[in-house]
């Protein structure tokens, strides 16, 4: 969902500027994640990555499900 990547981000203390260092994505890309706009598979996983999550954690999808 769009409120993850927000939440995982604000969990760790970290402003969209401290991910984008750590992940290698634009702050912009973060930005325009976070207001529901999608992202390449890449760029999830490297967020995720840099939160240290599942990708799947990252865009709200529950792997226990189906």
């Amino acid at each position: 969902s769009v409120e993850r990547l927000q939440e995982l981000r604000r969990r760790r203390v970290m402003s969209i500027s401290d991910l984008s260092e750590v992940s290698g994505v634009h702050r912009n890309t973060i930005h325009r994640i976070e207001q529901g706009k999608p992202a390449y598979t890449s760029t999830i996983r490297k967020l995720a990555r840099a939160l240290d999550v599942d990708p799947a954690e990252l865009v709200g999808v529950d792997r226990r499900e189906g």
